[in-house]
């Protein structure tokens, strides 16, 4: 029996989405070309990368719903993203690109039955399997990774996260309704 399944993923997805959202908000639009330290993206390719990444994982476990990722292309799937990252976009343009693609997957995510996401696929290495599910987990993972190297750079932007402008406010409250 599972616990979690393809609605309750699909909810934690929107919820790391939506703080994904917030920090692509929050940093202005002449900081979308910053890039950090070289031979890395900058903010609107992370951005955009963030965006279409949770494709590959579609193509995958949907459309393909292969059984064994020994010998996969992983490398047509990464070429598409970079393709993606390489297009100069607006920050309208990327926000829209987050909120579209972040909708139509996790509405993928909460088609996918318990059975499915229960189906063992061989890892890259074939050294073992993962359920679709532990694999899946994957997007939220990749997300938030590159979201905390987001939060680090609006740090370098002189932006407060809101993440933790939320929980300062939260112990000011609790300060206050202690005193």
């Amino acid at each position: 029996m599972t616990i979690y399944g393809g609605k309750d993923l699909a909810n934690a997805f929107r919820t790391v989405r939506k703080n994904t959202l917030q920090i692509a908000e929050d940093i202005p639009e002449q900081h979308y070309g910053h890039v950090p330290a070289p031979d890395c993206r900058s903010v609107s390719q992370m951005l955009t990368h963030i965006a279409v990444s949770p494709r590959a994982w579609e193509e995958v476990h949907g459309k393909q719903r292969v059984k064994t990722l020994v010998g996969f292309d992983f490398a047509v799937l990464a070429d598409r993203v970079k393709a993606e990252e390489a297009k100069a976009r607006t920050k309208a343009e990327i926000l829209d690109l987050l909120r579209i693609q972040g909708d139509q997957f996790a509405a993928w995510l909460e088609s996918l039955t318990p059975e499915i996401l229960a189906e063992s696929v061989i890892v890259a290495d074939g050294t073992g399997t993962k359920t679709r599910f532990e694999q899946l987990l994957g997007t939220k993972e990749h997300e938030m990774h590159h979201r905390a190297q987001l939060m680090l750079i609006e740090r370098q932007l002189g932006i407060v996260p809101h993440l933790t402008r939320q929980y300062q406010e939260r112990m000011a409250q609790m300060r206050a309704a202690k005193a």
